[in-house]
């Protein structure tokens, strides 16, 4: 198991690198290029999201690493590891760092890499980190209960429904939303590595 620097959040930083991803830790000096990214599909305006559009990024970004400090969360950035372009950004949530427990949450890619190899070899970094390295017991998604998209892609993970949160939060509107939660336990993960490599070999 990882252990984090003494009075450090756990998990401790880590960059993760790929075929068709890289994540480096979120920095402030990252706004810029996110702002610009997210505007590639005005990602902001879909409903059933919480996505920061490029006056708020800077802003967005503040509060991703606030609750770092806290321990809530591992923030980082996507970047396309041949250009170095930023593609959008994801996080380690809702940390139990007790119970090593984590959710994959907090994620958007601009719209030209999305149903790409990009977010399974996201997920897939993520995943073995967290199960191989941070020795996780489980590790959480959630979505909209309206995000068809997003539920799809989780499930294409091989998450399970663990069920749905009704009136779980409000959201920027006003409105109340139904939360899917969904998870990998630490048995199921061999099996979901072996799905998801063999995923992308069939990308290329």
């Amino acid at each position: 198991m990882s252990v984090a620097e003494p009075g450090a959040p756990w998990p401790p930083e880590v960059e993760l690198r790929g075929r068709h991803a890289w994540l480096a830790p979120l920095r402030p000096e990252h706004a810029p290029g996110l702002a610009d990214a997210v505007k590639d599909g005005e990602l902001w305006n879909l409903w059933y999201t919480n996505i920061a559009s490029p006056e708020t990024m800077a802003e967005d970004i503040a509060s991703r690493l606030a609750r770092r400090e806290s321990g809530q969360c591992l923030p980082f950035v996507v970047l396309d590891p041949a250009s170095g372009a930023h593609v959008g950004m994801t996080n380690y949530w809702n940390i139990d760092a007790p119970n090593r427990r984590v959710e994959i949450g907090g994620t958007w890619y601009r719209r030209n890499v999305q149903r790409s190899a990009l977010n399974t070899e996201c997920k897939r970094m993520l995943l073995a980190h967290a199960f191989e390295t941070l020795d996780c017991l489980a590790v959480e998604f959630r979505t909209h209960f309206f995000n068809h998209q997003s539920r799809r892609a989780i499930e294409r993970l091989g998450a399970k429904l663990d069920g749905v949160l009704r009136n779980h939060s409000l959201s920027r509107d006003g409105l109340l939303r139904d939360t899917c939660v969904y998870s990998i336990i630490q048995s199921e993960w061999p099996t979901v590595r072996r799905h998801l490599d063999y995923r992308l070999e069939e990308i290329g």
